[in-house]
């Protein structure tokens, strides 16, 4: 069974407090977004995510190429889902998963409970807390953007989690458009459904959070 392992990164700032994006000083490898699960929704936009860890702090980063964007929602736990969207679910138990949605400009929903019809928003100064930042280019015949969000382990309000190393989750990370002119829906790991929907945490894949290099 295949894990991703989360490197462990030494950040010397306050990663809730900066103000720029976290630049990596060392490599690390980009996972593509590539599953269509869906195929009657053809098409498949190019998208790559890393993920690294502080131990505090979870970092992603979403390399996207698409045709067209949509950037429509501006206040939190808005619905992201209809943009130009990439999304991060993870669980650390049976109890439920959390659903971390962003769209092509920085809007965040997060939320959190046991399936799709069993969901919580998370309150909205608690999701202010994650700290986004969204750059974007216009190609000859495509839009390159990326958005990366610096989530501290506060955010998780239904565990006490304090220290990421060495845990391991299940996940699974996703790119959506709904309303999008050609909407779509791919997953890193695959799912096994007849109707799209992302909300299946028996389709997670397994990540293991690094403990720091000593």
């Amino acid at each position: 069974m295949r894990v991703l392992h989360v490197p462990h990164i030494v950040f010397k700032d306050e990663l809730s407090s900066t103000k720029q994006p976290v630049v990596l000083n060392q490599p690390v490898s980009l996972q593509q977004i590539a599953e269509q699960p869906w195929p009657s929704f053809a098409y498949k936009p190019d998208v790559k995510f890393s993920i690294v860890h502080t131990g505090e702090h979870i970092v992603l980063t979403f390399n996207v190429e698409e045709a067209e964007v949509r950037h429509v929602n501006t206040a939190v736990n808005s619905s992201v889902w209809e943009d130009s969207c990439v999304e991060f679910f993870i669980s650390f138990d049976d109890r439920g998963y959390y659903n971390f949605e962003f769209n092509c400009i920085g809007t965040a929903l997060v939320g959190f409970g046991k399936d799709r019809n069993d969901r919580k928003l998370l309150p909205v100064n608690l999701v202010k807390r994650i700290r986004c930042f969204a750059q974007m280019e216009k190609k000859a015949n495509s839009f390159q953007w990326q958005m990366q969000a610096i989530i501290p382990l506060s955010v998780f309000m239904y565990h006490a989690v304090f220290n990421l190393e060495g845990k391991k989750c299940k996940a699974n990370f996703y790119k959506c458009g709904d309303k999008l002119s050609q909407p779509h829906f791919l997953a890193w790991k695959n799912i096994e459904t007849a109707e799209p929907d992302f909300h299946q945490p028996a389709f997670f894949g397994d990540i293991e959070f690094e403990a720091k290099v000593s």
